[in-house]
């Protein structure tokens, strides 16, 4: 069995989120594509990278990351870095024929997508984005379910992923609410949300968008008030082909919330409904039960999916303990550890990440004018590697 060399670029929150996945995956799958080796670890901030190797068993820290894509024995980049850094690391990366797992959103803008999908052309290794919201057993169950039918034709759907962290006005400003940066809760939850419907539903063909600010101006860090540029909440009219319309949103001024994505969807043949704070378990209704006599075995019904991953997975710890944030991230990892070592076509994958960027820009657009807007259509290249 292949041993592949990992380098991590960016060791923040999600930085440390991959790390985790990479040293405990094994214990979670039996047996394993391939194995991996945590080699180097880059980020700016001065000696974190150098503790964050001797504390999480990294071979070396560094605080350019052009030296991971320099090593002979690293094989896979794994981005973490803020959005505006991607570029550069994805093309050097590319370039050096190297794996790459990327964050989202991929790019920043739409010369930088270009720039990117000029250079897959020619890429011949396995790439992957990270939207683990796809990799929860209920959500694995529901998209199941959705493609076997269940729901007959959707009618219906409403979707939404909700924080508070910014109700707070007196709270500093950080790099996700910074336009440069791609900041705004469209980009930054949106992104999750939208990928999950379209990877349930989708695809969508047109949309209405509006966006609000909660409050002209934020401190930074030094404490000064500076304006607000990217959006707090986010609100989508999403049309499918069949003419069925929902919601999607996007806020992080919901007061109360803590990691609230849910989803709701009607068809002629059934419903689903799924929320992330009851994560173990995915509601199905069925119309092709009887509702007689006196409603029959007809109503909504909570299917147990909670620690329930299917084979490779080991069954550790066990399939009846509850799911969590961090082994979603682990499954979406080992998919595309397991597309690297079969060969197969990553999903979701770079070329998705580029495609969901248009998504994301043409929801920007409609924002602004008040208009509804045309969504660009998925291609073969935009769903594979």
């Amino acid at each position: 069995m292949d041993t592949l060399g990992v380098g991590i670029i960016g060791f923040g929150f999600i930085g440390k989120v991959h790390t985790y996945g990479y040293r405990n995956i094994p214990l979670f799958y039996d047996p394993m594509p391939v194995r991996t080796k945590l080699v180097g670890v880059a980020d700016v901030a001065p000696g974190r990278a150098q503790q964050a190797a001797l504390d999480n068993g990294f071979e070396f820290g560094t605080d350019d990351w052009r030296e991971l894509i320099d090593r002979d024995d690293i094989h896979i980049i794994d981005i973490c870095s803020p959005n505006s850094q991607h570029l550069e690391q994805i093309l050097a990366a590319l370039a050096a024929g190297k794996h790459v797992y990327c964050e989202k959103p991929l790019v920043v803008g739409d010369e930088e997508a270009r720039k990117v999908a000029a250079a897959l052309d020619s890429y011949r290794g396995t790439g992957q984005m990270t939207f683990q919201y796809r990799f929860f057993p209920a959500t694995l169950r529901a998209k199941q379910l959705i493609d076997e039918g269940f729901l007959g034709n959707v009618i219906s759907f409403r979707a939404g992923f909700l924080h508070s962290g910014s109700v707070d006005a007196s709270k500093p400003m950080g790099w996700k609410q910074m336009k440069s940066e791609c900041g705004g809760v469209l980009q930054d939850l949106g992104s999750h949300i939208i990928d999950l419907m379209e990877h349930l539903v989708g695809p969508f063909d047109r949309i209405s968008a509006q966006t609000n600010i909660l409050y002209p101006f934020r401190p930074n860090s030094k404490g000064e008030m500076i304006p607000v540029e990217a959006d707090d909440h986010a609100l989508m009219m999403m049309r499918l082909p069949n003419g069925a319309m929902g919601t999607i949103e996007a806020s992080k001024i919901a007061t109360g919330a803590e990691d609230e994505l849910f989803f709701e969807i009607h068809g002629d043949q059934g419903a689903l409904r799924y929320r992330q704070m009851d994560t173990n378990y995915l509601e199905a209704y069925d119309m092709r039960e009887s509702e007689h006599p006196i409603g029959g075995q007809r109503g909504w019904r909570k299917i147990a999916t909670v620690n329930r991953y299917e084979k490779p997975a080991s069954g550790f710890p066990t399939p009846k303990f509850s799911v969590g944030w961090m082994r979603a991230h682990m499954h979406c990892q080992y998919t595309f550890l397991n597309a690297i070592a079969t060969g197969q076509p990553a999903e979701p994958s770079l070329q998705w990440g580029l495609h969901l960027r248009e998504i994301l820009s043409v929801a920007e657009v409609s924002a602004e004018t008040g208009q509804w807007m045309t969504l660009p259509q998925r291609t073969l290249a935009s769903s594979s590697t």
